[in-house]
């Protein structure tokens, strides 16, 4: 990943409490999984925004290595790295999530 998409990635990650990088975007995610963290979010009723990385080759790679994690959907909340769609939803329903959101929300 160039240093220029890792800063992009990094101003995007610190300058919102909530994002998904994802296929898609909240209005039409393009794939399941991303449905899924939509879906899980608008439930919460949290504001968060999303960025489409079928828009953007350097994005859709570089955040793979950014989190050493190789699936998209991607959640940040708070600057922190939480995971893809099956952790989004063991969070949401051990009732962990909410209290995450609640708290980077907060601060």
């Amino acid at each position: 990943m160039t240093s220029e998409t890792q800063q992009r990635i990094d101003n995007l990650v610190k300058q919102n409490k909530i994002i998904v990088f994802m296929k898609g975007n909240k209005l039409m995610p393009q794939c399941g999984f991303s449905n899924n963290v939509v879906q899980i979010l608008n439930a919460l009723g949290v504001p968060f925004e999303t960025v489409d990385v079928l828009e953007d080759y350097d994005i859709r790679q570089g955040i793979k290595e950014y989190s050493n994690w190789p699936t998209i959907p991607q959640v940040y909340i708070n600057g922190q790295f939480i995971g893809g769609s099956d952790i989004m939803i063991e969070l949401y329903q051990k009732g962990e999530l909410q209290q995450m959101v609640e708290v980077a929300l907060a601060s």
